[in-house]
């Protein structure tokens, strides 16, 4: 099959037409929107949300395992995580299942903040949501999963 001809001063490239760029200007607009309420009611990061949501959600892990769960490099979780200490939302146990690592477990202070602030967060999901049809939220989610595991694959190929 025969490529299309571009016209000589036709732009390569139309962010507007780019699926990366539409994916990156949500998720921040999103973002925003929703740590900046988490920052003004409740003190904390984005960051040190996603790792207290993780463990509210999933319970005691490693670091690693969170890295892993959450898609944040290793210095963000890292440094979500030394927040949270020093809040006294989270606490490090030794591992029994490897002596190197350390289980994060939230405190009983974290178990309150992860169930104070869930529902907020579930509010603003359902407010950016507003106007999809329960059927067009599953298709969101359903096509997110598939670009989000091709993406992975493919950079597990390389």
């Amino acid at each position: 099959m025969k490529s299309p001809q571009r016209k000589p001063d036709a732009p390569l490239l139309k962010l507007s037409e780019y699926l990366p760029y539409h994916l990156t200007v949500t998720a921040n607009a999103v973002s925003n929107l929703i740590g900046g309420a988490y920052h003004a009611r409740f003190a904390i990061s984005v960051w040190q949300w996603r790792v207290l949501c993780t463990l509210g959600a999933e319970g005691p892990m490693t670091a690693q395992d969170i890295v892993k769960l959450s898609a944040m490099d290793k210095v963000t979780v890292s440094r979500a995580i030394q927040g949270l200490r020093k809040r006294g939302l989270v606490h490090r146990v030794k591992s029994k299942a490897d002596a190197r690592a350390f289980d994060l477990h939230l405190t009983t202070q974290g178990q309150i903040a992860y169930r104070e602030i869930a529902p907020v967060a579930l509010s603003y999901q359902e407010q950016v949501l507003e106007g999809l049809s329960a059927s067009e939220r599953r298709n969101l989610m359903s096509l997110l999963e598939k670009i989000s595991t091709r993406a992975r694959t493919l950079l597990d190929e390389d």
